[in-house]
């Protein structure tokens, strides 16, 4: 017995996990502490070490991979301010391009302290209270009409906002017994947009933008405002601009009531809209 070591007796075995335990408690305490002491008004990146500044690029070179085209990329970084940075990746990605991953120390921060940012300020409402809040307050159906405007074709976004089985465990609109949900589909032109909805007495139109280059979103966007303001229902109706590359301050900017980007859910939209026609007296 004697020859046993403490740690294969019960007793040892307990001393042990208890000291393990200890030992994690205190590691998760240091983190917390370092966490704390983190300076809101002069925030940098997070990599090792509180502050260090520390990040990852990415991006390609419409040149052949070699060692010309590995300095070039990090003369690229040091002029975007990254202070020592380093190539971890190149890979040639075919016909003259190269693929780069670099890190570096970013060298500036911010002040988070005093960052404000425009958002939906209103309640976001369950499925069951959605459809409660509308009974209550609206007293009949809500119409509204969602698509993809223009030549946009990625109807991901729209439904998963709109169709009846929804996203992440969220019903979409059409499944709200409430409302009546049309979904156009991709591709409408606003023109067509605003026929449906003089036609269908809408009251909210939610329009999703996938396709960004060239920002024609914006241009596709501000056009919809205008048509909209041409047949003087822009007042008589809830406007909501959705997509990857959509805040709410920017659908305010293009005349828009609300703007929601990824990881909105059905509830988050519908939400806004019938309390905004509550608000406004839509109903």
């Amino acid at each position: 017995m004697s020859s046993l070591s403490q740690t294969s007796l019960p007793g040892g075995r307990d001393e042990a996990n208890q000291q393990q335990n200890l030992n994690s408690q205190q590691a998760n305490l240091s983190y917390k502490s370092r966490i704390a002491k983190a300076d809101l008004t002069n925030l940098r990146p997070y990599g090792d070490t509180m502050d260090d500044g520390k990040v990852q690029l990415s991006f390609s070179l419409p040149v052949s991979d070699g060692p010309e085209a590995v300095e070039a990329a990090r003369q690229l970084a040091a002029k975007m301010g990254l202070a020592n940075p380093s190539v971890v990746h190149h890979e040639d990605i075919g016909e003259n391009f190269t693929f780069f991953v670099l890190y570096g120390n970013c060298q500036y921060a911010v002040d988070y302290a005093h960052i404000q940012v425009p958002k939906v300020e209103t309640s976001v409402l369950s499925f069951y209270e959605v459809n409660e809040y509308i009974r209550t307050h609206i007293g009949r159906k809500v119409t509204i009409l969602g698509a993809c405007t223009g030549t946009d074709a990625h109807t991901v976004g729209i439904d998963a906002i709109m169709n009846m089985k929804g996203y992440n465990g969220e019903y979409g609109l059409e499944r709200y017994p409430e409302m009546n949900a049309i979904n156009l589909g991709s591709q409408v032109e606003n023109e067509e947009l605003v026929k449906q909805a003089i036609a269908l007495k809408a009251d909210a139109l939610l329009v999703s933008q996938v396709v960004t280059q060239k920002d024609v979103h914006l241009h596709n966007l501000s056009a919809l405002v205008d048509l909209l303001e041409a047949e003087g229902l822009r007042d008589k109706l809830v406007l909501v601009a959705g997509g990857p590359r959509i805040t709410h301050e920017l659908a305010l900017e293009l005349g828009y009531d609300a703007g929601f980007g990824p990881g909105t859910l059905a509830p988050d939209v519908a939400s806004f809209v019938v309390q905004e026609i509550v608000q406004r007296g839509l109903v």
